[in-house]
């Protein structure tokens, strides 16, 4: 474990410098110079009576790091299973919240409402210890067949098991409902309103909460989606599925409109035909990109293994090859004048 450690200093060296273009230049090779950073609460209500006898909850969390010579497009930064998973790669290598930085973006990493860094919510939630999850986080992100048996040509460090330990305890509970989504997406509008022109960067179920949070925030100009289970259609879409933990969320065309006038990348690893139930959410990706592109829109579907990257995981930005991830996230972004 000292061995990781380390190589997460040695490859991820930030140096905090007065916000001038002149800092990058004088910089040790891999080091990035940063302006600013900092945190804030965004969103929440106040439960009891204020002043006297009150909770202040539901709010969000928000970690900033602003480089110097900054791009005007800031990414928001949004996991499902948690924020470390923007921070590393599982051996311990950079991770992509480093890569991006050092292309000069502003990040800002996000933990929802009820989750991480803002768990303090406004009704009981009580948290149940399952004993099994670390076998079922081994089949959800792909690693292989079964527990224990990875796919031989995997993008993780299947030989170290420090890894596997370092990537079962980057987990939150979760509370996948669409109650919990909007709730979420309420408070990630008010972030990203007060943050100012921003392209979200989910992975899994933030996913459906960034489309959601289109719909509240014109802030909201780009969304790239690392492996999303769920979707918002159009309500004249028949027939209807029914809601699941991941919706779908059904509304008015007048409201639909607004996914259409941003761009959307849906990106996917590999071994999708290994696993029935990322199999069919892949399918709903290719439903709601027709129905977004049938109406003037621009979402395009990117598999990993289409782009000659094999063995991702559900997680592919902290893959081995996280850097050839990177390259076609940032193709993406340049594209789109971002």
């Amino acid at each position: 474990m000292k061995a990781i450690a380390t190589g997460v200093l040695a490859a991820s060296a930030i140096l905090l410098v007065p916000g001038s273009a002149a800092g990058q230049s004088a910089l040790p090779d891999g080091a990035v110079a940063i302006a600013r950073q900092g945190s804030f609460e965004a969103g929440g209500t106040i439960i009891g009576e204020p002043g006297r006898s009150s909770l202040s909850c539901d709010h969000g969390h928000v970690e900033y790091q602003i480089p110097v010579s900054a791009k005007p497009t800031a990414l928001f930064l949004w996991h499902s299973s948690s924020a470390a998973v923007w921070q590393r790669r599982w051996d311990g290598g950079e991770g992509f919240q480093m890569k991006l930085l050092r292309a000069g973006y502003p990040t800002y990493l996000w933990d929802g409402p009820r989750v991480g860094r803002a768990n303090w919510g406004c009704e009981d939630y009580t948290y149940r210890a399952q004993v099994g999850r670390d076998q079922g986080n081994f089949g959800a992100w792909r690693f292989g067949p079964a527990f224990g048996q990875f796919f031989p040509d995997l993008q993780f460090p299947k030989d170290d098991p420090a890894a596997l330990e370092q990537a079962n305890r980057a987990r939150y509970d979760e509370f996948d409902t669409v109650a919990n989504a909007q709730l979420q997406t309420d408070a990630a509008a008010e972030a990203i309103d007060r943050i100012g022109p921003a392209v979200l960067l989910t992975n899994s179920a933030g996913g459906f909460r960034a489309l959601l949070t289109r719909l509240k925030s014109e802030n909201v100009k780009g969304i790239v989606a690392y492996e999303n289970p769920g979707y918002v259609f159009p309500d004249t879409m028949e027939p209807k599925l029914g809601e699941g933990p991941f919706g779908p969320v059904y509304v008015p065309e007048e409201e639909f409109a607004r996914l259409t006038t941003i761009p959307i990348q849906l990106v996917w690893g590999g071994h999708l035909e290994d696993s029935q139930s990322w199999a069919d959410f892949f399918a709903l990706s290719e439903q709601f990109a027709r129905a977004v592109n049938e109406r003037g829109g621009q979402v395009e579907i990117l598999k990993l293994t289409d782009a000659g990257l094999e063995g991702n995981t559900h997680i592919p930005f902290a893959d081995l090859n996280n850097e050839e991830v990177a390259k076609l996230l940032f193709d993406w972004l340049g594209r789109n004048g971002f």
